[in-house]
């Protein structure tokens, strides 16, 4: 596994010198690792055409534990239910981000006691962090004073965005009862209004300008 993880993080070195990607973490667990399909591509799309990304428009996808994850800078992982990782799993996913790697997880609903409980495995020694509205992620491409907006409504509670820092950067980002996710997908999907849509695909635009320029 260390030697797994050494050619990763040269792989991953090597990448950040030539170009900027995302991808989809699959995980065990049970979870619906593949929810929102058509969320991510249509994000891309909107940062290709407002913010001067130029990302492919089908995002691959990777395993937990594979050494593929260090070939991508951004790593977008979401669900309803159930994530367990594995020991390497674990080790493979902290040296990804110890070295440079960022990973955004969107609570599709559902998915909080689980991933939270898997966060605290992967940095006992470091709490996830509320960021407040004041963090540059929230005016790194448009501006929400506001802090994380509101898509969809559940139970009736406020926004959060967390995060673990490493190096006064955030690594991780897990954002909690928003469901920017679905915001991303199709109209047709949710029959959202087109403001609310843009409201998310300008927080998603955020937080991948701040992850590939910090």
């Amino acid at each position: 596994m260390k030697n797994l993880v050494a050619i990763g993080i040269i792989m991953f070195s090597s990448l950040v010198l030539q170009g900027q990607e995302i991808a989809i973490l699959k995980y065990n667990g049970g979870g619906d690792w593949y929810a929102n399909p058509t969320a991510l591509p249509n994000l891309i799309q909107f940062c290709n055409s407002n913010i001067g990304t130029t990302l492919k428009n089908k995002p691959e996808t990777v395993e937990v534990g594979s050494s593929s994850i260090f070939q991508y800078p951004f790593l977008h992982m979401t669900g309803h239910g159930n994530v367990i990782f594995s020991e390497d799993e674990i080790e493979n996913l902290r040296t990804y981000l110890l070295s440079g790697g960022f990973l955004h997880i969107d609570d599709n609903y559902g998915m909080k006691p689980y991933i939270t409980r898997e966060i605290s495995r992967l940095f006992p020694n470091k709490p996830l962090e509320e960021l407040g509205a004041d963090h540059p992620l929230f005016s790194a491409a448009y501006k929400f004073p506001q802090g994380l907006p509101k898509i969809h409504e559940h139970d009736g509670e406020r926004p959060q965005a967390f995060s673990i820092v490493h190096n006064n950067r955030v690594v991780l980002l897990f954002t909690s009862e928003s469901d920017l996710g679905d915001g991303w997908e199709d109209p047709t999907v949710h029959n959202d209004p087109t403001e609310i849509r843009e409201k998310a695909l300008k927080m998603g635009a955020n937080i991948i300008t701040y992850a590939f320029k910090n």
